[in-house]
């Protein structure tokens, strides 16, 4: 069994974590900047930064002695090498490097997407490849057919923002606090989906691409027009927002010839509303459901450690001298979405 000891530091957690091929997690640790951001509405990336250089070895310290193990026992060090805000994202990968450096061990440098993407994995040994998964964060919003380790297949991806932004952005304008998507989903849990109108972007094209910077637009003016409780729109929001994924995943499943689940990860897979609202489109199409669990669902060092300890079962290493990218598709041969812009 191989003991993995992961990095993760690319937006504004860092997290350090030491897991086991066979699925035990022996320590993670997890340092958040909520305070730090929460004056700003959002993460503000020169922040972020300096707060990853502030704990990331003191956790790596932190973890390996919740392990009982010492660096000389673990047996290869994977660290997040994008995609993600690239300052912080090189403080995570430059520490595996100096740590892969002192102690002669191999480098993993995983791909934070990749990470999303198998967490499952970690959580449930009853997953299989291939699987058709919902990626849905802050940063990305996109369907992919997972046929195995390192291979991705892009079936579709957001032309404009992400769902995880668009819930950001709806709790900073009506005033709902920071992190944004869980303040939306509280908020909505009191609101009337139904009260405020609004657009479901793409429902019913043909491709089964996602957007959602109208959507937000819409929320502006809903709020600005002054006549909707900020509950209301939050729950009318989130609503919109399920609509959409699930039109655009039914579509997914059309076209996923030889799926043998339908799986969800990715920051904005712990809203439950959310989850609720997959499981019974897996149901409907005969599908078994997988969700990793919520603390999976945000960014973490465990998944990193996991696709590290995968993609080194497969004997895939990386060089000290790989670089940092604030950008990398898991499927660098997929077209780019018709109407997208540069974030697709």
């Amino acid at each position: 069994m191989a003991l993995i000891l992961g990095l993760e530091s690319s937006c504004d957690e860092t997290a350090a974590a030491l897991v086991i091929s066979d699925r035990v997690v022996l320590a993670h640790r997890l340092a958040t900047q909520e305070a730090h951001h929460r004056p700003f509405g959002g993460v503000v990336p020169e922040i972020a930064a300096r707060a990853h250089v502030e704990v990331m070895t003191p956790l790596v310290e932190q973890a390996l002695a919740d392990a009982q193990v010492r660096l000389a026992d673990v047996d290869a060090i994977a660290a997040t090498a994008g995609p993600g805000l690239i300052g912080g994202v090189m403080v995570g990968l430059v520490t595996g490097k100096a740590l892969a450096h002192a102690a002669g061990k191999p480098l993993i440098a995983v791909n934070h997407l990749e990470g999303h993407a198998l967490s499952p994995r970690l959580a449930n040994p009853d997953l299989h490849f291939p699987y058709l998964l919902l990626l849905v964060s802050g940063g990305h919003c996109q369907l992919l057919f997972v046929e195995g380790v390192g291979r991705y297949k892009r079936l579709a991806t957001t032309i404009d923002d992400a769902a995880g932004e668009a819930f950001d952005k709806t709790a900073k304008l009506l005033g709902l606090g920071f992190p944004g998507g869980p303040a939306v989903e509280a908020a909505a849990k009191a609101g009337n989906a139904k009260a405020v109108p609004l657009p479901r972007p793409l429902l019913g094209a043909k491709e089964p691409h996602f957007s959602f910077a109208g959507l937000k637009s819409a929320v502006l003016r809903a709020r600005d027009a002054g006549v909707h409780k900020p509950e209301d729109i939050a729950a009318s929001f989130q609503q919109a927002v399920v609509d959409c994924l699930i039109d655009r995943t039914q579509r997914a499943v059309d076209v996923a010839d030889g799926a043998t689940a339908l799986v969800v990860a990715g920051g904005v897979a712990a809203n439950q509303t959310i989850r609720q609202a997959l499981e019974a489109l897996a149901a409907r199409n005969g599908l078994p459901f997988f969700a990793p669990p919520l603390w999976l669902c945000t960014d973490n060092a465990a998944m990193i450690a996991w696709a590290g300890a995968e993609r080194f079962a497969a004997g895939l290493t990386d060089p000290l001298d790989i670089a940092a990218r604030p950008r990398w598709p898991l499927d660098p041969d997929a077209e780019k979405a018709r109407g997208a812009g540069v974030k697709a």
